[in-house]
Protein backbone atom coordinates (compact mmCIF):
# COMPACT_ATOMS: atom_id res chain seq x y z
CA UNK A 1 0.00 0.00 0.00
CA UNK A 2 1.52 3.17 -0.77
CA UNK A 3 0.75 5.94 1.88
CA UNK A 4 -2.56 6.70 3.03
CA UNK A 5 -3.73 10.00 3.98
CA UNK A 6 -7.38 10.17 6.43
CA UNK A 7 -9.02 13.61 5.32
CA UNK A 8 -12.63 12.63 7.46
CA UNK A 9 -13.18 10.03 9.39
CA UNK A 10 -16.20 7.58 8.76
CA UNK A 11 -19.05 7.53 12.09
CA UNK A 12 -21.52 5.05 13.01
CA UNK A 13 -24.88 6.39 10.87
CA UNK A 14 -23.22 7.11 7.55
CA UNK A 15 -23.19 5.58 4.31
CA UNK A 16 -19.60 4.62 2.93
CA UNK A 17 -19.09 4.10 -1.00
CA UNK A 18 -16.05 2.49 -2.00
CA UNK A 19 -14.91 2.57 -5.54
CA UNK A 20 -11.60 0.62 -6.97
CA UNK A 21 -10.17 0.09 -10.06
CA UNK A 22 -7.11 -1.16 -11.77
CA UNK A 23 -5.30 2.08 -13.28
CA UNK A 24 -2.30 -0.02 -14.72
CA UNK A 25 -0.96 -3.46 -15.20
CA UNK A 26 3.22 -3.40 -15.55
CA UNK A 27 3.83 -6.93 -16.42
CA UNK A 28 3.37 -8.92 -13.30
CA UNK A 29 1.91 -6.37 -10.86
CA UNK A 30 -0.93 -3.66 -11.01
CA UNK A 31 -1.61 -0.33 -9.65
CA UNK A 32 -5.49 -0.49 -8.48
CA UNK A 33 -6.52 2.97 -7.02
CA UNK A 34 -8.94 2.67 -4.15
CA UNK A 35 -11.21 6.05 -3.19
CA UNK A 36 -13.63 6.12 -0.18
CA UNK A 37 -16.30 8.25 0.37
CA UNK A 38 -18.97 9.05 3.37
CA UNK A 39 -21.93 10.32 3.16
CA UNK A 40 -23.98 11.86 6.26
CA UNK A 41 -27.74 10.43 5.63
CA UNK A 42 -29.29 13.42 7.17
CA UNK A 43 -27.40 16.74 5.23
CA UNK A 44 -26.83 14.27 1.79
CA UNK A 45 -23.06 15.48 2.34
CA UNK A 46 -20.22 13.33 0.92
CA UNK A 47 -16.88 14.16 1.61
CA UNK A 48 -13.62 12.03 0.91
CA UNK A 49 -12.37 9.62 3.42
CA UNK A 50 -9.03 8.61 1.48
CA UNK A 51 -7.85 7.74 -1.69
CA UNK A 52 -4.81 5.10 -1.92
CA UNK A 53 -3.07 3.21 -3.89
CA UNK A 54 -2.21 -0.79 -3.37
CA UNK A 55 -0.39 -2.74 -5.54
CA UNK A 56 -1.45 -5.78 -6.11
CA UNK A 57 0.41 -9.52 -7.63
CA UNK A 58 -1.59 -12.09 -9.83
CA UNK A 59 -1.01 -15.40 -7.22
CA UNK A 60 0.71 -17.88 -10.02
CA UNK A 61 -0.60 -21.76 -10.57
CA UNK A 62 3.25 -22.86 -10.85
CA UNK A 63 6.20 -21.56 -10.04
CA UNK A 64 6.51 -18.71 -12.68
CA UNK A 65 4.87 -15.86 -12.42
CA UNK A 66 1.61 -14.17 -14.80
CA UNK A 67 2.32 -11.58 -16.65
CA UNK A 68 -0.60 -9.30 -16.92
CA UNK A 69 -2.77 -7.96 -20.16
CA UNK A 70 -2.82 -4.43 -20.36
CA UNK A 71 -6.01 -1.99 -19.33
CA UNK A 72 -8.41 -1.13 -21.27
CA UNK A 73 -9.05 2.70 -21.06
CA UNK A 74 -12.54 4.08 -21.56
CA UNK A 75 -12.56 7.36 -20.26
CA UNK A 76 -10.17 10.90 -20.10
CA UNK A 77 -10.06 9.80 -16.15
CA UNK A 78 -8.67 6.23 -16.91
CA UNK A 79 -5.51 7.94 -19.19
CA UNK A 80 -4.70 10.15 -16.58
CA UNK A 81 -4.31 7.56 -13.79
CA UNK A 82 -2.59 5.43 -16.38
CA UNK A 83 -0.18 8.07 -17.10
CA UNK A 84 0.67 8.98 -13.39
CA UNK A 85 0.61 5.40 -12.14
CA UNK A 86 4.21 5.16 -14.33
CA UNK A 87 4.98 8.26 -12.11
CA UNK A 88 3.73 7.08 -8.42
CA UNK A 89 5.64 3.32 -9.20
CA UNK A 90 9.13 5.42 -9.85
CA UNK A 91 8.48 7.05 -6.17
CA UNK A 92 7.54 3.33 -4.86
CA UNK A 93 10.80 2.31 -6.16
CA UNK A 94 13.07 5.03 -4.96
CA UNK A 95 11.63 5.12 -1.50
CA UNK A 96 14.02 3.17 0.00
CA UNK A 97 17.02 5.08 -1.29
CA UNK A 98 15.59 8.32 -0.13
CA UNK A 99 14.69 6.98 3.10
CA UNK A 100 18.23 5.81 3.93
CA UNK A 101 19.44 9.35 2.79
CA UNK A 102 17.17 11.47 5.39
CA UNK A 103 18.15 8.78 8.12
CA UNK A 104 21.77 9.79 8.07
CA UNK A 105 20.93 12.82 8.33
CA UNK A 106 17.81 12.46 11.25
CA UNK A 107 20.64 10.99 13.18
CA UNK A 108 22.20 13.50 13.75
CA UNK A 109 19.16 16.09 14.68
CA UNK A 110 18.21 14.73 18.56
CA UNK A 111 20.51 13.92 21.26
CA UNK A 112 17.66 12.55 23.67
CA UNK A 113 18.73 14.52 26.22
CA UNK A 114 15.07 16.33 27.56
CA UNK A 115 14.72 15.62 31.21
CA UNK A 116 11.20 14.87 31.24
CA UNK A 117 10.69 12.51 27.91
CA UNK A 118 8.98 9.11 28.04
CA UNK A 119 10.87 5.67 27.79
CA UNK A 120 9.54 4.18 24.70
CA UNK A 121 9.22 1.10 26.76
CA UNK A 122 6.27 2.71 28.29
CA UNK A 123 4.51 2.33 25.25
CA UNK A 124 5.07 -1.16 24.10
CA UNK A 125 2.04 -3.39 23.19
CA UNK A 126 1.95 -6.92 21.77
CA UNK A 127 -1.14 -8.33 20.85
CA UNK A 128 -2.16 -12.45 19.74
CA UNK A 129 -4.50 -13.35 17.39
CA UNK A 130 -5.59 -16.39 15.87
CA UNK A 131 -6.64 -16.34 12.11
CA UNK A 132 -10.15 -18.42 11.51
CA UNK A 133 -11.85 -18.75 8.47
CA UNK A 134 -13.80 -15.75 8.63
CA UNK A 135 -10.90 -13.67 8.38
CA UNK A 136 -9.15 -15.28 4.93
CA UNK A 137 -10.03 -15.01 1.66
CA UNK A 138 -10.64 -18.02 -0.75
CA UNK A 139 -6.97 -18.70 -0.97
CA UNK A 140 -7.21 -19.24 2.56
CA UNK A 141 -5.03 -16.28 3.18
CA UNK A 142 -5.36 -13.80 5.61
CA UNK A 143 -7.52 -10.27 4.24
CA UNK A 144 -4.79 -7.62 4.29
CA UNK A 145 -7.64 -5.66 5.65
CA UNK A 146 -8.22 -7.84 8.68
CA UNK A 147 -4.43 -7.25 9.61
CA UNK A 148 -4.85 -3.67 8.96
CA UNK A 149 -7.41 -3.54 11.65
CA UNK A 150 -5.67 -5.73 14.18
CA UNK A 151 -3.13 -3.51 13.49
CA UNK A 152 -4.83 -0.26 13.96
CA UNK A 153 -6.13 -1.79 17.33
CA UNK A 154 -2.88 -2.69 18.87
CA UNK A 155 -1.47 0.91 17.51
CA UNK A 156 -4.57 2.86 19.11
CA UNK A 157 -3.34 1.32 22.60
CA UNK A 158 0.12 2.14 22.10
CA UNK A 159 -0.53 5.71 21.45
CA UNK A 160 -2.82 6.14 24.45
CA UNK A 161 -0.69 4.90 26.56
CA UNK A 162 1.40 8.08 25.98
CA UNK A 163 -1.15 10.39 25.39
CA UNK A 164 -3.60 9.00 28.44
CA UNK A 165 -6.63 9.79 25.46
CA UNK A 166 -8.19 9.03 22.64
CA UNK A 167 -5.86 9.02 19.89
CA UNK A 168 -7.09 9.33 16.07
CA UNK A 169 -5.80 7.57 13.35
CA UNK A 170 -4.57 10.58 10.61
CA UNK A 171 -2.07 8.57 7.95
CA UNK A 172 -0.54 5.14 7.31
CA UNK A 173 2.97 4.88 6.11
CA UNK A 174 5.20 2.32 4.43
CA UNK A 175 2.28 -0.54 4.81
CA UNK A 176 4.01 -3.58 3.23
CA UNK A 177 3.41 -7.57 3.33
CA UNK A 178 6.03 -9.11 3.13
CA UNK A 179 5.34 -12.80 3.11
CA UNK A 180 1.46 -14.07 3.11
CA UNK A 181 -0.18 -16.10 6.55
CA UNK A 182 -3.02 -18.33 6.62
CA UNK A 183 -6.04 -19.96 8.54
CA UNK A 184 -4.63 -21.22 11.66
CA UNK A 185 -1.56 -19.10 12.06
CA UNK A 186 -0.67 -17.32 15.39
CA UNK A 187 -0.43 -13.49 14.28
CA UNK A 188 1.90 -11.70 17.01
CA UNK A 189 1.78 -7.49 16.65
CA UNK A 190 4.30 -5.74 18.91
CA UNK A 191 3.46 -1.97 18.62
CA UNK A 192 5.68 1.26 20.26
CA UNK A 193 5.68 4.56 19.91
CA UNK A 194 8.64 5.53 17.61
CA UNK A 195 8.67 9.57 17.73
CA UNK A 196 6.36 12.18 19.04
CA UNK A 197 6.36 15.73 16.83
CA UNK A 198 4.31 18.51 18.76
CA UNK A 199 0.66 17.44 18.16
CA UNK A 200 1.27 14.17 16.22
CA UNK A 201 3.18 10.57 17.09
CA UNK A 202 4.44 8.05 15.06
CA UNK A 203 3.28 4.29 16.01
CA UNK A 204 5.61 1.30 14.36
CA UNK A 205 3.42 -1.98 14.34
CA UNK A 206 5.28 -5.18 13.63
CA UNK A 207 3.65 -8.53 12.64
CA UNK A 208 5.20 -11.97 12.48
CA UNK A 209 3.14 -15.36 11.78
CA UNK A 210 4.10 -18.57 13.25
CA UNK A 211 1.77 -22.16 12.30
CA UNK A 212 1.48 -24.57 15.23
CA UNK A 213 5.42 -26.11 14.46
CA UNK A 214 7.06 -22.80 14.42
CA UNK A 215 5.13 -21.76 17.52
CA UNK A 216 7.00 -24.49 19.13
CA UNK A 217 10.52 -23.64 18.17
CA UNK A 218 10.06 -19.77 18.27
CA UNK A 219 10.44 -19.44 14.34
CA UNK A 220 8.75 -16.49 13.01
CA UNK A 221 8.05 -15.25 9.68
CA UNK A 222 8.05 -11.33 9.23
CA UNK A 223 4.67 -10.63 7.29
CA UNK A 224 3.59 -7.41 8.01
CA UNK A 225 5.11 -3.59 8.95
CA UNK A 226 3.33 -0.30 9.13
CA UNK A 227 3.93 3.22 11.04
CA UNK A 228 0.59 4.79 11.76
CA UNK A 229 0.17 8.81 12.67
CA UNK A 230 -1.82 9.58 15.20
CA UNK A 231 -3.24 12.62 17.02
CA UNK A 232 -5.83 13.46 19.78
CA UNK A 233 -7.59 16.01 20.68
CA UNK A 234 -9.23 17.51 23.84
CA UNK A 235 -13.01 18.17 24.45
CA UNK A 236 -13.12 21.75 22.76
CA UNK A 237 -11.64 20.22 19.35
CA UNK A 238 -8.21 20.95 20.25
CA UNK A 239 -4.88 19.54 19.35
CA UNK A 240 -3.21 17.91 22.77
CA UNK A 241 0.68 18.35 22.81
CA UNK A 242 2.71 15.17 23.38
CA UNK A 243 5.22 14.77 25.22
CA UNK A 244 8.65 13.99 23.90
CA UNK A 245 9.95 10.20 24.12
CA UNK A 246 13.29 8.66 25.07
CA UNK A 247 14.66 5.91 23.23
CA UNK A 248 16.49 3.10 25.77
CA UNK A 249 18.14 0.77 23.13
CA UNK A 250 19.83 0.84 19.91
CA UNK A 251 17.14 -0.26 18.12
CA UNK A 252 14.57 2.28 19.58
CA UNK A 253 17.24 4.90 18.75
CA UNK A 254 17.10 3.62 15.14
CA UNK A 255 13.05 3.63 15.23
CA UNK A 256 13.68 6.93 16.34
CA UNK A 257 15.78 8.30 13.90
CA UNK A 258 13.85 6.67 11.33
CA UNK A 259 10.40 8.89 12.36
CA UNK A 260 12.53 11.99 11.72
CA UNK A 261 12.83 11.06 8.07
CA UNK A 262 9.64 9.72 7.34
CA UNK A 263 7.88 12.21 8.74
CA UNK A 264 9.83 14.93 6.28
CA UNK A 265 9.14 12.41 3.32
CA UNK A 266 5.37 12.58 4.62
CA UNK A 267 4.96 16.60 4.93
CA UNK A 268 6.49 16.95 1.37
CA UNK A 269 4.37 14.00 0.01
CA UNK A 270 1.08 16.31 1.32
CA UNK A 271 2.37 19.18 0.48
CA UNK A 272 3.06 17.96 -3.28
CA UNK A 273 -0.37 16.35 -3.45
CA UNK A 274 -2.50 18.53 -1.78
CA UNK A 275 -0.94 22.00 -2.46
CA UNK A 276 -3.37 24.81 -3.74
CA UNK A 277 -2.05 25.85 -7.23
CA UNK A 278 -0.97 29.24 -6.30
CA UNK A 279 0.98 29.31 -3.61
CA UNK A 280 4.95 30.10 -4.50
CA UNK A 281 7.55 27.54 -5.71
CA UNK A 282 8.39 24.65 -3.64
CA UNK A 283 11.93 24.55 -1.92
CA UNK A 284 13.65 21.58 -3.79
CA UNK A 285 15.39 19.37 -1.18
CA UNK A 286 16.36 15.49 -0.04
CA UNK A 287 12.88 15.35 0.82
CA UNK A 288 10.54 15.74 -1.61
CA UNK A 289 12.94 15.78 -4.59
CA UNK A 290 10.26 12.49 -5.53
CA UNK A 291 6.97 14.16 -4.96
CA UNK A 292 8.50 18.09 -7.01
CA UNK A 293 8.94 15.23 -9.38
CA UNK A 294 5.63 14.36 -9.57
CA UNK A 295 3.91 16.99 -9.02
CA UNK A 296 5.65 18.30 -12.16
CA UNK A 297 4.21 16.15 -14.57
CA UNK A 298 0.94 15.22 -13.27
CA UNK A 299 0.47 18.96 -13.54
CA UNK A 300 1.33 18.85 -17.02
CA UNK A 301 -0.68 15.48 -17.84
CA UNK A 302 -4.46 17.21 -15.97
CA UNK A 303 -3.21 20.88 -17.87
CA UNK A 304 -3.07 18.86 -20.95
CA UNK A 305 -6.35 16.33 -20.77
CA UNK A 306 -8.67 19.17 -19.79
CA UNK A 307 -11.83 19.53 -22.00
CA UNK A 308 -13.02 22.97 -23.57
CA UNK A 309 -9.88 24.26 -25.03
CA UNK A 310 -11.12 26.91 -27.30
CA UNK A 311 -9.04 27.37 -30.80
CA UNK A 312 -8.28 31.06 -31.31
CA UNK A 313 -5.69 30.98 -33.86
CA UNK A 314 -4.31 28.32 -36.89
CA UNK A 315 -1.71 29.86 -38.94
CA UNK A 316 0.05 27.39 -41.26
CA UNK A 317 1.63 24.47 -39.13
CA UNK A 318 0.57 26.17 -35.91
CA UNK A 319 -2.73 26.11 -33.63
CA UNK A 320 -2.81 27.97 -30.95
CA UNK A 321 -5.53 27.36 -28.28
CA UNK A 322 -6.44 29.12 -24.80
CA UNK A 323 -8.38 27.37 -21.61
CA UNK A 324 -10.44 29.69 -18.61
CA UNK A 325 -10.72 27.91 -15.25
CA UNK A 326 -11.78 30.71 -12.82
CA UNK A 327 -9.06 33.25 -12.95
CA UNK A 328 -6.25 31.07 -14.36
CA UNK A 329 -5.78 30.93 -18.01
CA UNK A 330 -3.96 28.40 -19.85
CA UNK A 331 -2.47 28.33 -23.24
CA UNK A 332 -1.89 25.22 -25.67
CA UNK A 333 0.18 26.03 -28.85
CA UNK A 334 0.17 23.06 -31.37
CA UNK A 335 2.98 22.48 -34.09
CA UNK A 336 3.25 19.73 -36.85
CA UNK A 337 6.96 19.11 -37.44
CA UNK A 338 8.41 16.92 -39.88
CA UNK A 339 11.44 15.02 -37.81
CA UNK A 340 10.67 12.18 -35.76
CA UNK A 341 9.54 12.03 -32.17
CA UNK A 342 12.41 11.05 -30.51
CA UNK A 343 14.26 13.96 -31.78
CA UNK A 344 12.41 16.53 -31.01
CA UNK A 345 12.15 15.05 -27.44
CA UNK A 346 15.96 15.16 -27.38
CA UNK A 347 15.98 18.76 -29.16
CA UNK A 348 13.53 20.07 -26.79
CA UNK A 349 14.57 18.38 -23.32
CA UNK A 350 18.01 20.44 -23.33
CA UNK A 351 16.95 23.94 -22.34
CA UNK A 352 20.02 25.36 -23.13
CA UNK A 353 19.25 25.04 -26.65
CA UNK A 354 16.26 27.20 -26.30
CA UNK A 355 18.05 30.65 -26.46
CA UNK A 356 18.48 29.67 -30.51
CA UNK A 357 14.86 29.60 -30.86
CA UNK A 358 13.17 31.40 -28.49
CA UNK A 359 13.85 34.96 -28.15
CA UNK A 360 11.93 35.12 -24.29
CA UNK A 361 15.31 33.30 -23.10
CA UNK A 362 17.63 35.34 -22.55
CA UNK A 363 20.46 33.05 -20.44
CA UNK A 364 19.94 29.45 -19.54
CA UNK A 365 22.39 27.23 -17.68
CA UNK A 366 21.70 23.90 -16.17
CA UNK A 367 22.53 24.28 -11.85
CA UNK A 368 21.99 20.87 -11.28
CA UNK A 369 21.37 17.57 -13.02
CA UNK A 370 19.60 15.73 -10.67
CA UNK A 371 19.38 12.18 -12.40
CA UNK A 372 19.02 11.67 -16.39
CA UNK A 373 15.13 12.67 -16.65
CA UNK A 374 15.42 15.67 -13.99
CA UNK A 375 17.44 19.09 -13.96
CA UNK A 376 17.59 22.40 -12.45
CA UNK A 377 18.15 25.31 -14.54
CA UNK A 378 18.64 29.17 -14.04
CA UNK A 379 16.80 31.01 -16.91
CA UNK A 380 16.83 34.86 -17.66
CA UNK A 381 14.28 36.75 -20.06
CA UNK A 382 14.76 40.35 -21.50
CA UNK A 383 12.94 42.98 -19.71
CA UNK A 384 9.50 44.06 -20.85
CA UNK A 385 8.69 47.96 -21.13
CA UNK A 386 9.65 49.88 -18.11
CA UNK A 387 10.93 47.30 -15.85
CA UNK A 388 13.40 44.83 -14.68
CA UNK A 389 14.44 41.49 -16.63
CA UNK A 390 13.45 38.53 -14.89
CA UNK A 391 14.81 35.36 -13.59
CA UNK A 392 13.70 31.77 -12.86
CA UNK A 393 14.65 29.05 -11.75
CA UNK A 394 13.20 25.76 -12.66
CA UNK A 395 12.95 22.02 -12.45
CA UNK A 396 12.60 20.26 -15.94
CA UNK A 397 11.31 16.80 -15.91
CA UNK A 398 11.37 14.18 -18.95
CA UNK A 399 9.98 10.56 -19.55
CA UNK A 400 10.06 8.86 -22.41
CA UNK A 401 6.65 6.75 -23.23
CA UNK A 402 5.96 3.39 -22.52
CA UNK A 403 4.14 2.68 -25.27
CA UNK A 404 3.97 4.08 -28.87
CA UNK A 405 0.44 5.49 -28.43
CA UNK A 406 1.45 7.30 -25.42
CA UNK A 407 3.26 10.77 -26.08
CA UNK A 408 7.22 12.20 -24.79
CA UNK A 409 6.42 14.30 -21.75
CA UNK A 410 8.82 17.60 -20.65
CA UNK A 411 6.96 19.17 -18.13
CA UNK A 412 8.48 22.58 -16.37
CA UNK A 413 7.55 24.22 -13.00
CA UNK A 414 9.32 26.64 -10.84
CA UNK A 415 11.68 25.18 -7.74
CA UNK A 416 13.07 27.29 -4.39
CA UNK A 417 17.67 26.24 -4.41
CA UNK A 418 18.71 27.95 -1.27
CA UNK A 419 21.79 28.55 -3.24
CA UNK A 420 20.20 31.02 -5.90
CA UNK A 421 18.17 33.26 -4.29
CA UNK A 422 17.15 36.44 -5.81
CA UNK A 423 18.95 38.94 -7.04
CA UNK A 424 18.45 42.73 -7.23
CA UNK A 425 19.19 43.11 -11.30
CA UNK A 426 16.42 40.45 -11.62
CA UNK A 427 12.62 40.24 -10.84
CA UNK A 428 12.45 36.56 -9.76
CA UNK A 429 9.24 34.97 -11.64
CA UNK A 430 7.73 31.82 -11.19
CA UNK A 431 6.28 29.28 -13.97
CA UNK A 432 3.19 27.39 -12.31
CA UNK A 433 2.90 24.67 -14.79
CA UNK A 434 4.41 24.13 -18.56
CA UNK A 435 6.06 22.10 -20.85
CA UNK A 436 5.54 19.91 -24.27
CA UNK A 437 3.68 17.03 -25.04
CA UNK A 438 5.32 15.01 -28.28
CA UNK A 439 2.72 12.56 -30.34
CA UNK A 440 4.69 10.32 -33.52
CA UNK A 441 2.49 10.76 -36.68
CA UNK A 442 4.88 8.89 -38.57
CA UNK A 443 8.10 7.82 -38.66
CA UNK A 444 9.37 11.43 -40.18
CA UNK A 445 6.49 13.47 -38.40
CA UNK A 446 5.32 13.96 -35.36
CA UNK A 447 2.76 17.09 -33.39
CA UNK A 448 4.83 19.31 -30.35
CA UNK A 449 1.64 20.41 -27.70
CA UNK A 450 3.45 23.82 -25.65
CA UNK A 451 1.38 24.11 -22.84
CA UNK A 452 1.62 27.36 -20.52
CA UNK A 453 -0.68 28.27 -17.24
CA UNK A 454 -0.43 31.91 -17.51
CA UNK A 455 0.68 34.23 -14.52
CA UNK A 456 0.17 37.44 -14.31
CA UNK A 457 4.07 38.60 -15.65
CA UNK A 458 3.24 37.19 -18.75
CA UNK A 459 -0.36 38.37 -19.24
CA UNK A 460 0.30 41.08 -21.48
CA UNK A 461 2.04 39.28 -23.56
CA UNK A 462 -0.40 36.83 -23.80
CA UNK A 463 -3.29 39.40 -24.12
CA UNK A 464 -1.27 40.93 -27.07
CA UNK A 465 -1.20 37.95 -29.21
CA UNK A 466 -5.18 36.98 -28.44
CA UNK A 467 -5.99 40.41 -29.67
CA UNK A 468 -4.31 40.69 -32.50
CA UNK A 469 -2.31 43.46 -31.73
CA UNK A 470 1.04 40.68 -31.72
CA UNK A 471 2.11 37.74 -33.36
CA UNK A 472 4.68 36.78 -30.58
CA UNK A 473 3.44 33.50 -30.02
CA UNK A 474 3.13 32.61 -33.91
CA UNK A 475 6.94 33.82 -34.65
CA UNK A 476 8.35 31.17 -31.63
CA UNK A 477 6.28 28.28 -32.84
CA UNK A 478 7.37 29.05 -36.01
CA UNK A 479 11.05 29.46 -35.13
CA UNK A 480 10.94 26.38 -32.95
CA UNK A 481 9.46 24.73 -35.97
CA UNK A 482 12.76 25.83 -37.98
CA UNK A 483 15.09 24.81 -35.39
CA UNK A 484 13.61 21.38 -34.83
CA UNK A 485 13.39 20.81 -38.76
CA UNK A 486 17.28 22.24 -39.10
CA UNK A 487 19.15 20.00 -36.53
CA UNK A 488 16.68 17.01 -37.19
CA UNK A 489 17.49 16.97 -40.37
Amino acid sequence: MDDIQFEEAARVGQVITIKAKVNRAFKTSMEVGIKVAVQDVLTNVEKIVSVAYATYVAKPVGAGKIELEPVKLLSTEDHLEHTLAIERRRIRLGYEQDFQNLMQESSKEDNFEEEDAVSTDHTHVQSIELVQPPHANHHGNTFGGQIMAWMETVASISASRLCCSYPVLKSVNMFKFWGPSIVGDRLVFNAVVNNTFQNSMEVGVRVEAYNCEEWIKDQARHINSAFLIFNAVNDKGELLTFPRIKPTTKDGMRRYCGAIARRRIRLARKCMLFAKKDKPSDIWERSNQAYLSYSNIAALTHLAAKPGWEVTSILDDVKISTHEEGDMLSLKVEMQVKIPSHLAFSLLSDFTFRQQWDKHFLTCKVLQTVNEDEKIYYVTSPPMTGHKPKDFVILVSQRQPCKPSEPYIIAVKSVTLTSVPPSSRYCRSEILCAGFQIYSDSDSSCTVCYFNQVTSGVMPYLAANLTGSSKSIEDTAVECIKFLELKGS
